[in-house]
This record gives structure tokens, sequence and C-alpha cells, in this order.
């Protein structure tokens, strides 16, 4: 189920809501977590009722695993087996259970390829959210192996993982900063403050993802998948479509996520903190995605060794993780490159940093975010000769197409190899219709700038909440427009990985 469906917004949401807090009131708490449990498998199953076996038995076998590596100290063991052999068996599972749904076939197309082999494709049904699921119930299981998880009832523990604003797309939280919360008894109570700040939140990232989001995605589907060339001006208007799409498509299920987490009292880890203000490429990656960046720092640059060991290894160890956070959204030569050169960029950042050179602001923020932009480019190519037609195409001179109309204004300018026409051919046509709304569309692209840019986020804005009308007006005028543009609705893009 999206959240951007009338049937979240009108139905679902509001009867898990008031059933929830019914069943406090009349103090059936473990009921009511039995309601969160079944209504989260309802708002899962409904995307792919297949798939229900697989997350359940993940979750059985995960607090299994979790609960016999918290019974025993590091100095016992069950049976002939050690708690670093269970630990070891658990994370193994899990991440064959990622690695077969996910990247076998990826395998078995590289296998074909270097040895010239005609292995068949399974052609696996990727299960929604399997990648967070998956990452979530690692670090649970890391940390009841540090003794860090006090908690093993197995209905807390469903609510913990199948909690349904979080389930399909993150954040990916860790049990300690969840469970507390919904064995509080004051967050079993309505909370009307909570209530006006989820609901606003909520708004805010409905507003992001149908209205701004989904704008962006013909633009990006058009110069991706469409086209067979493009010109320098399509070329850029489709990776800067790409850079705005995927942050408010995934900034905006994060904030929707939050919103409806708040309406039960949960407070959800904040996801992004402005990434695009970033100046430079560490500071992008501590706003982008935190909770991914939180789980990629603890369980897998810590435990490479992190920056003990010199400097060297410190390099392969940032490699290495950024390489692994690549190859987790996807099964691709593309997303490894991708995890690869911001990988890179972290190593450069560091090195530039010894030099003790400081860039002005705006310079560091220029930089900053082309690069983050480029990058993009090899994150939403399905291939890599999408990749290399979109970038061959920025960086070009010998593409500059202007509009026809401008052809006697500017008649001059053939002689530098400018062409007039066909401005827009490779994506959408040129009539002056649709040169009028590329004109719009730059406009709109540059006020989205200044506002990713310099304005406050959704999270600020919650923190300094007035419940005024004026916070009434505007909750309900971005509710509104949102609903009104949910029939353009699409999936979330992170649904994908």
């Amino acid at each position: 189920m999206l959240f951007n469906s009338y049937e979240f917004i009108f139905l679902f949401l509001p009867v898990t809501f008031f059933v929830y807090f019914y069943l406090n009131k009349k103090r059936l708490t473990e009921a009511a977590k039995g309601w969160l449990v079944f209504s989260s498998l309802f708002f899962y199953s409904w995307w792919n009722i297949n798939c229900l076996p697989l997350i359940l038995g993940s979750i059985l076998f995960n607090y299994v695993v979790g609960r016999s590596l918290y019974q025993y100290s590091d100095t016992e063991k069950k049976g002939l087996i050690s708690r670093k052999t269970i630990l070891f068996f658990g994370i193994v599972l899990n991440l064959s259970l990622l690695g077969y749904f996910k990247y076998v076939d990826f395998f078995i197309e590289n296998i074909n390829y270097a040895f010239n082999t005609q292995i068949s494709f399974l052609n696996l049904t990727l299960p929604l959210a399997i990648s967070f699921f998956t990452f979530q119930q690692i670090a649970y299981l890391v940390d009841s192996f540090r003794q860090e998880t006090e908690e093993y009832d197995f209905l807390n523990y469903a609510v913990f993982v199948l909690f349904f604003p979080q389930l399909i797309a993150g954040p990916i939280v860790h049990h300690s900063e969840m469970m507390w919360q919904f064995s509080n008894i004051r967050k079993k109570a309505k909370n009307y403050r909570n209530i006006a700040t989820g609901l606003f939140i909520f708004s805010i990232g409905l507003f992001k993802k149908s209205v701004i989001a989904d704008s962006f995605s013909e633009w990006v589907a058009d110069g991706f998948d469409v086209a067979e060339t493009l010109n320098l001006f399509e070329a850029w208007a489709t990776s800067l479509s790409y850079t705005f799409q995927i942050y408010f498509d995934f900034s905006g299920y994060a904030d929707m996520a939050i919103g409806a987490a708040l309406l039960f009292n949960i407070k959800l880890p904040i996801n992004f903190n402005s990434p695009y203000k970033a100046l430079n490429i560490q500071d992008f990656w501590r706003r982008w995605h935190m909770t991914l960046s939180r789980f990629l720092k603890e369980y897998v640059y810590i435990p490479l060794g992190g920056n003990r060991g010199g400097s060297f290894r410190t390099y392969n160890n940032l490699l290495a993780t950024f390489i692994v956070g690549g190859i987790w959204h996807g099964a691709g030569w593309t997303f490894f490159f991708w995890g690869f050169i911001h990988g890179m960029a972290i190593v450069i950042n560091r090195l530039w940093h010894l030099t003790s050179i400081k860039l002005p602001a705006v310079v560091a923020w220029f930089i900053t975010f082309n690069f983050v932009n480029v990058a993009w480019v090899f994150f939403r190519a399905k291939e890599w000769d999408d990749a290399v037609k979109v970038l061959t195409s920025m960086f070009s001179l010998d593409n500059v197409v202007f509009p026809g109309m401008l052809k006697n204004k500017l008649y001059f300018l053939n002689e530098y190899g400018i062409e007039f026409g066909g401005f827009l051919t490779n994506i959408q046509g040129e009539s002056p219709v649709q040169i009028w709304l590329l004109i719009l569309f730059l406009i709109v692209l540059l006020v989205v700038l200044l506002i990713v840019t310099f304005s406050h986020n959704s999270n600020s804005m919650a923190v300094n909440l007035r419940l005024n009308s004026k916070f009434i007006l505007l909750s309900s005028a971005l509710l509104g427009v949102g609903i009104m543009f949910i029939s353009k609705g699409s999936e979330f893009l992170y649904f994908n990985f």
C-alpha cells in the first residue's frame, strides 16, 4: 500500500489509528500491539501477499537467534556453539536471503559473460522492503550480541520490525530507540500536539512526492529511457530532474513515515537534513539517508577497522563501505560504480582537508552539488550506455541547440556551431507550448534549488511549530494539494531497492 494513495489516507491510517488508541484506552495494551502487527501485515500484504511468508519467516528466525545471543554471556556457550558462531550464522542467513532474491540473476549474468555460458536466469520477484528489514534485523542481531537489547517478547519484536510507517523504506531503526516508546505508558494515549505535528509533516511529505517528485519523473523517464540522443540542455534538464526527483521522492517518503509514526506517539529518527546544502561530500552523507549512513558506519566501516591502522587502511575501509552501500541499492555495475565514486570522493575530501585550504562556501557548495548531480546519473541509469548518453551530452559543446524561434535574433551563433530547432525533439517535441513549458520548468527548477538550499527543512519547521490558524491553513493547503495530485502518483523510488 502506498502512502500517497486514497485507501491509505482515508481508510487504512484512520482505522488503524482509532482502533489502536481505543484498545489502549481500554487498557488492552497487548491487543493494541497485536492490532499494530496485524495492520502492518495487511499494509505489507496489500502489495504482494506472496511475500508475507518470507517476512514472517525472517522475523521468526531473527527473533530466535537474537534471543539466543542475548541469553548467554560472552563466556557461555549454547551446547557446542559459541555466541560468535550464532551471530555469524544469523548474519550469513540474512545476507543469503537478500543475495538470493536481489543478486542471483546479476551473478548469473556476469558468469555467463565471463565464461560464455548460457545459465538461465531465475527472474525472481524482489520482495518488497527486503533490503530494509534485512539490514534492520542484522543490526538487531549485532546489538543482541553486544548485550545492548533487553526486550525479548515476540510480539514486541514483531512490532519493532513490522511497524508500518518505517517498514517499506525506512528509516532503518535500532531496537533500543524504538521499543521503549511502545512500552511507555504515556505514549498509549492520544497526544493532540503529536497528531497535529504528525499531520503537518505527513502533508509536507505528500506534497513533496505527489506535486514535486512526480512532476520531475516524466523528464527523467524520457531522458534516460526513451531518447536515443540528447542535446546539452536536454541532458542537464534530465540529470537535474532526477537529482530533485530522488530527493523529493525519498525525503517525501521519510516525512510521511515520520508523520504517520508521530500520530501513534512514536518518534522515528530523521533521515534527511537538507542534503543539498552540503559544502563537501562528507557533509552530504551526514545529511542524506542518515540512518543508512549510520548503519554502514556502525556495522561495516567500524568492524572493518574504521580509522584504526593508519591512513591507507582508513581510506580502503571508507571505499569498501561505500561500495557496500552502492551494491545495497541494487544489483548492477552502475550501483557499484556509484558507490565507488562516492567512496573516492570521501577519500579525496579527507586528503583535501590535510592541505588546510578552505574554499569559499559558494564554491564548495557548487562543487559538491554538481558532483552529487553527476553521480546520480549512474544511480539512475539502467545500463552503462544510458549513463554515457546523458553524461557525454552534459559535457559536450558540440550539441548545443536553441529553440527555432530564436534563430532570427541569434543567427550569429551559427558561426560557433550553435544549432536552432529540434530543441526538445529528443524528449517531448518542440511545439511553442512545450518550449514555454520548458522555460517554466527551468524557472521551477531554479525555485526548487533555492528552496532546498536556503529554506528550513520539514523537521526544523516542525520543531518550531505553533498550533495556530496559520498552521492549520498551511497544513490543510499542503494536504489538499497533495491529495489532488495523487491521481498521477507512482511508487516511491526506494521501493526498488
